[in-house]
């Protein structure tokens, strides 16, 4: 009885949701197997072998380029990776949630006052503009300090020898064969990649597609918003996403899988090392993390939306 009802579900509206899903859990494993067994064979090849010897996985960093994280980039790692997890719960809601449990609209006479009335918008979406400007305001933060401490050249390509040596680095990972990892002197060239991509490239997108079809785009500009319609930042924003959370979830296996207590320590603890100093402190994060998330509910929200607006059903 139990097996029908199942069948019975799968062929509903809503089962085509589990049949898709049922078919890309074994496809991607499938995949994955597929890519290791490939880059395997590949790496018993000589030419191959020969390319990652001559481009190891890493470049060399200029030579005023600082050692080790600084504290105050651990601090950043910890509000980033809050605000994006809120920022991301958010805006599925936003995309799914047919009737929100609240609305809020702005009070139109504090500092920020307008000549029309305030839009009216779901106490979701009202969080998410709310993660959205502190996860600005952090990212503002932190290209001020990389560049006024030389951060920036960790994680910005300084030569064209990044590019085979991201494509080794690439291999050498594919292959469950892990590139030398020293983080806290250097990132292997892949990694330089994604974080120049992330940083430089998604961020801004996320921003500039998120602040399009915000109540803060000026609605008068018509040129403008012919030459940047509302339609093509949509079209943007969603992919961006799930750039970021694909994102997330690489460096989150990498984190624990290429040595998690030293990773840890650099990332929390701003040292080197494999001492469980950085692990306790990401725990308390993950901690206040989880907290933040199940307070994130209309009943705990409420009393913090009406600070600066309106709460209405």
């Amino acid at each position: 009885m139990k097996t029908l009802t199942r069948l019975a579900s799968l062929t509903a509206p809503n089962g085509s949701k589990w049949r898709t899903l049922a078919w890309a859990v074994p496809g991607g494993i499938l995949l994955l197997a597929i890519v290791v067994l490939a880059a395997k064979l590949l790496r018993t090849l000589p030419d191959v072998q020969s390319f990652i010897i001559e481009f190891p996985g890493e470049t060399q960093l200029p030579a005023n380029a600082p050692v080790g994280l600084p504290s105050w980039l651990a601090w950043q790692h910890f509000l980033n990776a809050l605000f994006i997890m809120l920022i991301i719960r958010t805006g599925i809601q936003v995309r799914t949630v047919q009737r929100p449990a609240a609305y809020w609209t702005r009070n139109n006479s504090g500092p920020i006052r307008t000549k029309g009335r305030p839009a009216k918008i779901s106490l979701d979406l009202w969080l998410h503009l709310t993660m959205d400007f502190l996860w600005v305001l952090n990212g503002l933060v932190f290209f001020v300090l990389i560049f006024a401490t030389g951060q920036w050249m960790r994680i910005v390509p300084t030569h064209w020898e990044v590019l085979p040596n991201a494509l080794s680095a690439a291999l050498q990972y594919a292959s469950l064969q892990w590139p030398t990892e020293n983080g806290w002197v250097n990132y292997n060239s892949l990694q330089v990649l994604a974080y120049f991509l992330t940083v430089f490239i998604a961020a801004p997108l996320a921003i500039i597609t998120g602040l399009r079809m915000s109540g803060a785009w000026p609605k008068s500009t018509a040129k403008l918003n012919m030459v940047y319609p509302i339609e093509v930042a949509r079209a943007i924003h969603f992919p961006v996403m799930l750039y970021f959370a694909g994102f997330i979830i690489v460096h989150v296996t990498l984190v624990a899988s290429t040595g998690l207590l030293r990773n840890l320590n650099h990332m929390y603890g701003s040292r080197d090392g494999e001492s469980w100093d950085g692990f306790w402190i990401f725990a308390a994060s993950v901690a206040v993390m989880i907290a933040l998330w199940l307070f994130a509910r209309p009943v705990f929200l409420r009393p913090v939306a009406a600070l600066t607006g309106s709460v209405t059903r």
